[in-house]
């Protein structure tokens, strides 16, 4: 190669290397800064009745009311295919190259429609989300984060329909950033 052609693949192959790991790194400090966040339960060996079982795409996870704050934890950080089955005992998120995690009934807070969250719109409501919180842990005097998980299913009324027999009592609709008004 000529010093012009090594001039010319250093010009690009420098800032592509920075770009990369400015990315890396921006990633390793979001999940510092979300040492809070612990990774959802595994799921149990019994699910009870199954509600709900399908096929999506799971959209994000973010902080409740934080619609652009997507959590980097357990997988969580990015959109895939997932299977979510909605049961009795809660809802299991088999994500795409991912261990199983499970959000336990008991953690559920709320269930809607949005029509955005942090890289997605989708126009008629489209996505649903599902506020859930961590299980509180004993020694901790803090109250437990909440959180949204957004999913885009080929039906979200039937989605949310299942999620809301889960839920102590169908709450209003939430005016989230991310929700629909």
């Amino acid at each position: 190669m000529s010093r012009d052609q090594w001039l010319i693949l250093l010009s690009v192959a420098i800032p592509i290397v920075l770009i990369a790991l400015g990315m890396v790194l921006g990633w390793r400090a979001r999940r510092r800064r979300q040492s809070d966040v612990r990774r959802p339960a595994s799921p149990p060996a019994e699910l009870g009745t199954v509600l709900l079982s399908e096929d999506m795409l799971y959209v994000a996870t973010t902080r409740a009311d934080s619609p652009l704050d997507r959590i980097a934890v357990a997988g969580l950080g990015f959109r895939a295919r997932a299977v979510v089955t909605v049961a009795d005992a809660g809802i299991q998120l088999e994500l795409a190259g991912q261990d199983a995690v499970f959000l336990p009934a008991s953690t559920l807070e709320t269930v809607g429609r949005a029509t955005w969250t942090i890289d997605r719109a989708i126009s008629n409501d489209g996505l649903v989300f599902v506020r859930w919180t961590q299980p509180a842990v004993e020694d901790a005097a803090a109250a437990s984060p909440s959180f949204d998980s957004y999913f885009r299913p080929s039906d979200p009324a039937e989605l949310v329909d299942a999620i809301q027999h889960l839920l102590p009592t169908i709450p209003t609709p939430p005016t989230s950033a991310g929700a629909a008004a």
